[in-house]
């Protein structure tokens, strides 16, 4: 088994031990425990358990690796390996009840900048819904046992997209005007509110492309791989690997469609990442 494989089985099992504690808490009854950016963007004291969860088995099973996780402060490691974590991914979801939340967990290699990364392994679990997406670089994107294929046509009638608006009220006119522009190109818009599932579900053929602006690492750095992993493409600002500046996912053509749009009068201003 090489190096890949181990790391993405280790995020496995990871991303499962701390799905079962992040559903745990919710059955439990969650609180705010803080306010980190804006009002909607609230922060339970389970996003921080469950993160002090995955960084302890990561120490325990790799103590020399590197971590960057959302709840955290990030650490420099020694094995050229770091692990992006969102411990609880779409947390106003999880607050409300809503099931559409999960843990995301990549291994990645190089500096811990997804404009210079390597992606290793990723696994992204939804724990309400009973789903383990996973991947390690070079063998392919899986649901459970299932192989992941993006849908490689776009469909004439339109393409079911993704998209997500930042927490910051002054953003949203801009946001909602990149939304006008691509809806030309869409069949329906979904809002699932947790990148990490709006990525997979594109490597799971669920929808077809996703786009989205002001997104932090954990927010895609084991969803972009899924689609990499699944046949997909995703590209941020042009020549760039996805950022915060833009993350834009799908099959080729309508990646390449998406981009056109989303650039030819990029006036969507920053967001917060959720």
């Amino acid at each position: 088994m090489g190096l890949e494989q181990q790391l993405e089985s280790l995020a496995v099992d990871i991303a499962r031990e701390a799905g079962a504690l992040a559903r745990a808490r919710r059955e439990e009854g969650v609180s705010i425990a803080a306010s980190k950016s804006a009002l909607a963007d609230i922060v339970t004291e389970a996003d921080r358990e469950v993160e002090a969860l995955i960084r302890a088995r990561i120490a325990a099973a790799r103590p020399g690796d590197g971590f960057l996780g959302e709840e955290s402060d990030p650490e420099r490691g020694s094995t050229g390996v770091t692990w992006v974590v969102d411990p609880i991914d779409g947390t106003v979801n999880y607050a409300y009840g809503i099931p559409s939340y999960a843990v995301s967990i990549a291994a990645v290699s190089g500096e811990p900048d997804p404009l210079s990364w390597t992606a290793l392994a990723a696994a992204v679990h939804a724990p309400a819904l009973g789903e383990m997406f996973h991947a390690a670089r070079g063998e392919g994107a899986w649901l459970g046992e299932s192989r992941l294929a993006v849908n490689a046509e776009v469909n004439p009638a339109g393409s079911l997209l993704a998209t997500g608006f930042g927490y910051d009220p002054a953003t949203h006119g801009p946001q909602l005007a990149l939304l006008g522009r691509v809806m030309p190109l869409a069949r329906d818009i979904r809002r699932i509110g947790a990148a990490s599932l709006d990525l997979a579900y594109v490597a799971a053929g669920r929808l077809d492309g996703y786009f989205e602006r002001g997104l932090n690492p954990w927010d895609h750095a084991a969803g972009v791989l899924l689609v990499q992993e699944a046949g997909g493409v995703a590209v941020g600002m042009p020549g760039d690997a996805p950022n915060r500046d833009m993350t834009i996912v799908g099959n080729r053509a309508l990646v390449q469609r998406l981009a056109d749009v989303v650039f030819a009068d990029d006036t969507a201003g920053d967001t917060q990442g959720r």
